[in-house]
C-alpha cells in the first residue's frame, strides 16, 4: 500500500498543475508555453491482460503552442525498474495521444533524486537510439522557503517546499511561514493544498508543528473540497483492503493465484465488485469462477 507522502508527491501535480508548471519554469529555467487549460487523464497504461502498467499522475496541459502530457511519478527511492518501464511510458503515450510528454519525478530523497536525474540511454555508445532525461524536483532542487514574505510570493512553491523537505527535521522552519501564507489565499484552495502538506509529511515532530498551525483554521473540517479528499482517501482505503483480502483469502485456501487473474482483482476500482468477489473468494475452488457473471446477466 503505498504512503501518503508519495500520494501527496504527485497529487500536488495534479490538484496544483499550474503552480507546478511555474515551479519547473523557475527552477529549471525550461521554456514551457503558459498553459491555457488542463485536463486529468486516465493513468493506466495496460495494453493486454498480463501486463499492467500505471502512472502516478497524468495531466494533459492544453497551449496555444500544442498539448503536453505531464507524467508526474512519486519515487521513494531507487528502482532500477524504472528505467525500462519510464521510457515504456512516454513511447506510449505519445503513440495515444500524439502529443508530447514530460516526464516529473518527485522525491523526498536526495539520493533517489540524483538516481532519477540520471539520463536513460538505449543504443550504441556514442550513438543513442533513445534518451529520456527526467526532471526531477527533490530536496536539492526545491529550496527550503523560510521567509514568510517568501512564501507569501509563491505560496504553490512554498507547498512543494514542504512537501519534498517533507521527511526531514528541517521542515519544520517552513510550517509556519506556509501557514501565514494560506491565510492569505482564498479558503477552497488553502484547504486543498493545507491537505497535501499533511499528506505529504514524514517527520513526526513537523506533523505535531503543522497540525497545531492548522487547528485554529480548521481548514481540512470546514472546507468542502477537502471533505471530498477525505472521502475519496477513505474509498481508495477501502478498495485497497478489499483486494488484499481477496487475494489473501485464497492464498489461505492453498488456491493458486495466477498473475492474470491477480491483475484483474488490482484493476478493480469498484467497491461493489469487490465485494462480490470476497464473497465468492471463500467458496470458490478455481479463481476463475471469482469472475463468472451473475445469474440473470
Amino acid at each position: 500500500m503505498v504512503s501518503s507522502s508519495h500520494e501527496a508527491m504527485h497529487h500536488f501535480g495534479q490538484k496544483d498543475t499550474a503552480g507546478l508548471i511555474r515551479n519547473f519554469q523557475k527552477l529549471f529555467h525550461v521554456p514551457f508555453p503558459e498553459p491555457c487549460g488542463f485536463t486529468v487523464v486516465n493513468t493506466d497504461l495496460t495494453e493486454i491482460e498480463p501486463v499492467e502498467r500505471r502512472v502516478d499522475s497524468l495531466v494533459r496541459v492544453h497551449t496555444e503552442s500544442g498539448d503536453f502530457l505531464l507524467v508526474l511519478e512519486s519515487q521513494g527511492k531507487k528502482d532500477e525498474r524504472k528505467r525500462g518501464s519510464w521510457p515504456y511510458y512516454l513511447s506510449y503515450l505519445y503513440e495515444k495521444y500524439r502529443c508530447e510528454p514530460v516526464l516529473i519525478v518527485m522525491t523526498q530523497s536526495s539520493s533517489t533524486a540524483r538516481w532519477a536525474a540520471q539520463p536513460i540511454r538505449f543504443g550504441l555508445p556514442g550513438w543513442s537510439s533513445l534518451v529520456v532525461r527526467p526532471m526531477v524536483l527533490g530536496p536539492d532542487q526545491v529550496p527550503v522557503i523560510t521567509d514568510e514574505k517568501e512564501a507569501a510570493q509563491d505560496v504553490s512553491l512554498a507547498v512543494l517546499s514542504a512537501i519534498t523537505h517533507g521527511k526531514g527535521p528541517g521542515v519544520a522552519a517552513i510550517l509556519a511561514p506556509l501557514a501565514a501564507a494560506l491565510e492569505a489565499i482564498e479558503p477552497a484552495g488553502a484547504a486543498l493544498l493545507a491537505q497535501l502538506v499533511t499528506s505529504g509529511l514524514v517527520d513526526s515532530r513537523a506533523k505535531e508543528i503543522w497540525r497545531d498551525l492548522m487547528a485554529p483554521v480548521n481548514y481540512f473540517f470546514q472546507n468542502p473540497v477537502a471533505d471530498q479528499l477525505r472521502d475519496e482517501g477513505r474509498v481508495e482505503g477501502r478498495i485497497e483492503d478489499r483486494i488484499e483480502m481477496i487475494l489473501r483469502i485464497l492464498e489461505l485456501r492453498g488456491i493458486e493465484v495466477s498473475d492474470s487473474t491477480r491483475l484483474r482483482v488490482q484493476a478493480c476500482s469498484d467497491l461493489e465488485q469487490l465485494k462480490v468477489w470476497s464473497e465468492r473468494a471463500v467458496h470458490v475452488t478455481d479463481p476463475a469462477d471469482l469472475f463468472a457473471p451473475e445469474r440473470g446477466q
